[in-house]
């Protein structure tokens, strides 16, 4: 290959997502000269903005939860948060609507959600109240090992903590399913399927993962759940500005082709004719794309890339010409027969034909995303990861089944109010993100050893480099990828 120029640079970081952004500014911040490389012609990943006709929404990621961890980042690189961003708590946190026409408000405060459930479902309240409690307990036993730090380092598991964790770890159920302790949990079916939720945030089953998910619920309702101003997309573009006051250089429309590696290190990338030469390199790129495509040459980890990968989705982009008092921020309508509906993603790889639907309205928070009158929806079914289906005749069908049972179990007749619509698929989120089949969270946690199956944040055979994003440890999701780059941070020499 024809070299056109070779350009000196101290850190590479390959991809612009929220874990590349964020590992930027954290090496950055340390006096490291640092240049980010993006395939796309903007930043952003799974986390970037689609816009038409006067609507705004967020490719991705529309939650929000532990705020602290953006703010440790802005802190950590000698910035004050409230320069670059802020938010608010929202309250209720989702409204979730049952095919038997039950309608329940998931309060901020865990008191008067319980109190919320005990009204319309006959649950005890002490059961809810207990149940988070648990959640609580579990999520400060395991953070400092399973997330906060390097799972693959030994020094990991020698602190004070980690020995506390260690002792305890036989009373966190990770033996047991999700669905199984929830149903030990709760009497009322429609409150084990509201729990069995969190397992689809980072792509799992409820019915084969792990009871260690029940953590999450925790997140939202102890730890609460925010509006970002702006909406998701404000957040990478915080994270850009916080790079370019940093000093970040970065180039877009700049696919990386290879990672170059002499002697079992880390020379520098290739993008087209241009070599760049670092002595880190940090990969946001998807970890299977990345050693097939960067670093052929290499042998594969097959145990960290081989494992199952995790759910996608349909997420159908909607300009809707009306306002709806009865929606909140976040939606949740449940389907029917929720097992079937996982048989269907784990094993058939097809869509159900009653999904679950999540509709995101960021225009209750902030007219702006949509015109006067109207509101942005963002409306996603959870989907299998790409295994060649027919996406086309899946979108129709699926297209099909969300207006109908709009129509029946919410009252919404919405078809005739699309003035504009933008869709994603599995097929398309990996062609624009190069997430491996389309899996938004790389493996799925669906068996007890999926967190010890993520690929590390470093490699184990190649000096400088190192990894962040959903596809690498501790997951995906925004505060995972946020926690892969303060890793990074900490591993680099």
């Amino acid at each position: 290959m024809s070299i056109s120029k070779k350009i000196n640079s101290h850190v590479c970081v390959i991809g612009s997502g929220v874990g590349g952004l964020a590992a930027a500014a954290r090496l950055a911040a340390r006096g490291m000269q640092v240049s980010v490389f993006e395939k796309n012609d903007a930043y952003g990943g799974k986390v970037s903005p689609i816009r038409t006709n006067g609507y705004l929404w967020g490719f991705g990621a529309s939650l929000f939860t532990l705020p602290e961890l953006l703010d440790e980042l802005f802190v950590s690189c000698r910035q004050s948060p409230s320069d670059y961003y802020s938010y608010t708590q929202i309250d209720p946190i989702c409204r979730y609507f049952f095919p038997d026409g039950t309608i329940i408000n998931a309060f901020a405060q865990p008191d008067l959600f319980a109190a919320e459930v005990a009204s319309k479902t006959g649950e005890p309240s002490a059961h809810i109240l207990s149940f988070l409690k648990e959640a609580e307990r579990k999520y400060e036993l395991t953070k400092d090992i399973f997330l906060f730090h390097s799972l693959h380092k030994f020094s990991t598991y020698t602190n004070r903590k980690a020995v506390h964790s260690l002792f305890n770890l036989s009373s966190l159920g990770i033996l047991k399913k999700m669905n199984a302790v929830n149903e030990n949990y709760f009497s009322d079916a429609r409150i084990v399927q509201l729990f069995n939720r969190y397992a689809t945030y980072n792509g799992s089953n409820p019915y084969v993962a792990p009871s260690t998910l029940n953590v999450i619920a925790h997140l939202e309702y102890n730890k609460g759940a925010y509006y970002l101003q702006g909406g998701m997309p404000a957040l990478t573009q915080t994270l850009y500005q916080l790079c370019l006051n940093m000093g970040v250089k970065f180039k877009f429309n700049a696919m990386v082709n290879a990672i170059h590696i002499t002697d079992n290190r880390v020379t520098g990338i290739n993008v087209g004719n241009t070599n760049y030469a670092a002595d880190v390199v940090v990969s946001n790129m998807d970890i299977v794309y990345t050693y097939r495509n960067l670093m052929p040459e290499l042998p594969e980890p097959k145990r960290f890339l081989a494992g199952e990968k995790s759910s996608s989705a349909i997420i159908f982009y909607w300009g809707i010409k009306h306002t709806f008092s009865n929606l909140e921020l976040h939606n949740i309508l449940f389907s029917g027969n929720y097992k079937a509906e996982f048989d269907c993603i784990t094993n058939k790889k097809i869509v159900y034909d009653d999904p679950t639907i999540y509709i995101y309205i960021s225009s209750k928070m902030d007219k702006a995303h949509a015109p006067e009158g109207c509101e942005n929806w963002f409306v996603m079914v959870n989907a299998p990861h790409d295994c060649g289906q027919d996406w086309s005749q899946i979108i129709t069908e699926a297209r099909k089944n969300i207006l109908k049972k709009l129509k029946i179990e919410a009252g919404l007749d919405i078809e005739s109010l699309i003035s504009c619509e933008i869709v994603n698929h599995p097929g398309t989120i990996q062609e624009k993100t190069l997430s491996h089949l389309g899996a938004l969270y790389g493996n799925s946690s669906n068996t007890i050893l999926s967190a010890f199956l993520r690929h590390p944040n470093f490699s184990q055979s190649i000096k400088g480099l190192y990894f962040s994003g959903g596809s690498v440890h501790p997951g995906g999701g925004v505060p995972l990828c946020l926690l892969s780059a303060k890793i990074v941070d900490e591993l680099v020499d």
